[in-house]
């Protein structure tokens, strides 16, 4: 459940490169034109990735989750805003000061890291996590 959620967080930010690729296709003459071209490719391989990483971004939270014995929401939100300041705050601060892209699109990657993190440890906490496979 945790890799649906977090790869359905992912799409958000990802549903304009999908949005582009599905209207290329419409314009394509065929089928088989637009499976070969480097948009399908492209979008292929995204949503390969994506899903890819949406598994063990879950798996890696349910651990933790597990690990810590975190059994609350409060728990879980801090555990996840942990989790958002180690892998994605930096990336955030370098687009800010180091880049200068613009705020909003900042905002936005900023937005969909949070749902990935703070989101999928407080809906893997709901959802239940399972402590012990030998049970």
């Amino acid at each position: 459940m945790g890799t649906i959620f977090n790869h359905a967080a992912s799409l958000a930010v990802l549903a304009p490169v999908f949005g582009d690729t599905y209207n290329r296709a419409q314009a394509a003459n065929s089928k088989e034109e637009f499976f070969k071209s480097k948009e399908a490719a492209s979008a292929a391989a995204a949503w390969g990735t994506s899903i890819i990483g949406s598994a063990v971004q879950s798996y890696g939270v349910g651990a933790l989750i597990n690990a810590t014995g975190t059994l609350s929401y409060k728990g879980a939100a801090y555990l996840g805003s942990l989790i958002f300041m180690a892998s994605s705050a930096p990336g955030v601060i370098s687009q800010v000061f180091t880049e200068r892209r613009p705020m909003d699109t900042v905002a936005v990657g900023a937005l969909a890291r949070v749902f990935e993190t703070v989101g999928l440890s407080l809906f893997l906490t709901w959802w239940g996590t399972r402590t012990n496979p030998f049970d």
